[in-house]
């Protein structure tokens, strides 16, 4: 039976993307809301990173993490959306074999970084509220090196198997019914059984993200707890303060990704281009916000954005 289904399998040297099936002559229209979302997060992201780097009072483990954050922020859009609006002007629907998974890859991992990163940055926080004369000690610059090599390792190893297992697939198609390559759009349209590949994202998945959502909740409970101990008016809020942009961060990051994975489990019962719209928005919306929410809440960012436009 297994040779009856790989002897109808195809050599695919590239797949064709198919963006909103059901709307095919009006995508265009979409393009534009996405360019400018896609400029005004390359922009903010930029413009935030050279603050970081060009203002000294910036030169912080806490500020080097949302550098770090600014920069898997614009791998993804840069890995996503080009291709998006290429489709949408141009009409170039294929994708090579290899740019897939490679898009893939990226995708995945970059993914669980940015959750990660939400992790080490929460533990940031937990070290400055509740350890805040230990914080210049525990919190230093080798161990923001640390945590990057740790984010970047665990993440892409362990993503890796991802594109990998569905590189090795048999494809019986290669007309993708989505805007990127997501590895389960891609693996269905394989002849061989895809439990396996499934599966493994699915644990990954869930165990990577879960692991980070968990120690994120731990930590704000100590937050919280901390805070609450707290008699001196004003410091309650000031305290708080601090936290309050991060936790905006970490809010919106997993209300997309949640309602993106609701809306995939309920596939059937909702239109195709739901999910398709949903995560290209989920790859777009967090970038665009992430580096605005600071700039606007941080007073040191906001003074260190203010002192790089006046030297324009």
């Amino acid at each position: 039976m297994a040779a009856q289904i790989n002897s109808s399998s195809l050599p695919v040297s590239e797949f064709l993307l198919i963006c909103f099936p059901n709307f095919q002559s009006s995508q265009h229209w979409l393009s534009l809301p996405l360019s400018l979302l896609f400029l005004l997060a390359m922009g903010a992201n930029v413009i935030l990173l050279i603050t970081i780097w060009s203002e000294a009072s910036l030169h912080e483990p806490m500020y080097y993490l949302l550098s770090l954050l600014s920069l898997l922020d614009i791998m993804l859009c840069l890995t996503v959306i080009p291709k998006v609006l290429a489709i949408f002007w141009f009409d170039s629907k294929s994708i090579s074999f290899s740019a897939c998974f490679l898009q893939m890859f990226i995708m995945n991992s970059f993914l669980t970084m940015e959750s990660c990163t939400f992790m080490v940055m929460a533990y940031d926080r937990y070290v400055a509220i509740c350890h805040p004369l230990r914080y210049p000690s525990i919190i230093t610059g080798q161990f923001v090196a640390r945590a990057a090599i740790f984010i970047v390792t665990r993440n892409g190893l362990l993503t890796m198997p991802i594109p990998i297992l569905s590189s090795q697939l048999g494809y019986c198609r290669r007309v993708i019914k989505n805007c990127i390559c997501t590895n389960m759009s891609v693996s269905r349209l394989s002849c061989d059984d895809i439990t396996f590949n499934q599966l493994y994202q699915f644990v990954i998945g869930w165990t990577l993200l879960g692991s980070d959502l968990i120690l994120i909740i731990l930590s704000y409970s100590f937050i919280l707890r901390a805070v609450l101990k707290i008699k001196v008016g004003g410091a309650i809020a000031k305290a708080l303060g601090t936290c309050g942009s991060h936790f905006i961060l970490i809010l919106f990051f997993s209300t997309v990704l949640l309602v993106l994975v609701i809306t995939n489990l309920a596939r059937e019962k909702i239109p195709p281009d739901v999910p398709i719209l949903l995560n290209i928005l989920h790859h777009l919306l967090p970038p665009a916000l992430n580096p605005i929410v600071y700039g606007v809440r941080t007073k040191e960012i906001k003074q260190g954005i203010q002192k790089l436009m006046s030297r324009l």
